[in-house]
């Protein structure tokens, strides 16, 4: 492991965030979707994208599965491997809101301490944390790329649900039950969050 830089001085950008945010006509954040495989974060999380879009909002979607196939294709599932998985997906979120965009991010995130780290990197009203609850039994029935199904056969290690704890969020700003709401209902309950909070 190489030794960390030590010789860097933070350089302030000439634009700052409210002015990108004037001109963008709309506040920026980071949804931070999190829940377990299976439970429709990723299916929401571009529904969401897509109405923003639609809306002409400056958006983008940070998807666990893809940001694994190129910044954190080093990375395995150990618990330090998804402490530093979600360390980097913060940083990057934080340079998107910066940025005056709102980012949308689907990562099973299982541990609060992490989640919690993750906030501390923005401003107050930044992080809307959204927990998308969905009942074990459920995931496993959906199992869309037959995950539950290889962690039950002990072909993956380190499952989230199976054999490693998810740790749900005591209080996250939004709570979708994506095991009775469809995925208009929870886009509709988000949009509506992001007015009463008046970033779009």
């Amino acid at each position: 492991m190489s030794a960390k830089a030590t010789n860097i001085t933070w350089h302030e950008q000439t634009i700052t965030k409210e002015e990108r945010r004037a001109q963008n006509g709309h506040g920026s954040c980071v949804l931070w979707f999190t829940g377990l495989s299976g439970s429709g974060k990723s299916t929401i999380a571009n529904a969401v994208s897509t109405e923003l879009y639609r809306q002409s909002i400056n958006e983008y979607v940070l998807d666990g599965d893809n940001v694994r196939h190129g910044l954190n294709k080093d990375l395995g599932f150990s618990d330090a491997d998804r402490n530093e998985n979600i360390r980097r997906i913060g940083e990057v979120a934080k340079l998107f809101v910066d940025s005056g965009k709102i980012v949308t991010t689907a990562f099973i995130s299982p541990f609060q301490a992490d989640r919690d780290q993750v906030r501390k990197l923005f401003e107050a009203g930044e992080f809307i944390e959204v927990f998308v609850d969905c009942p074990l039994e459920e995931c496993e029935k959906r199992d869309p790329k037959q995950l539950y199904e290889k962690a039950r056969r002990g072909e993956i290690k380190d499952f989230t649900g199976i054999d490693s704890p998810y740790e749900k969020p005591p209080q996250a700003e939004i709570n979708i039950e994506s095991g009775t709401q469809t995925v208009e209902e929870a886009v509709s309950t988000i949009l509506q969050y992001l007015r009463n909070q008046k970033i779009i």
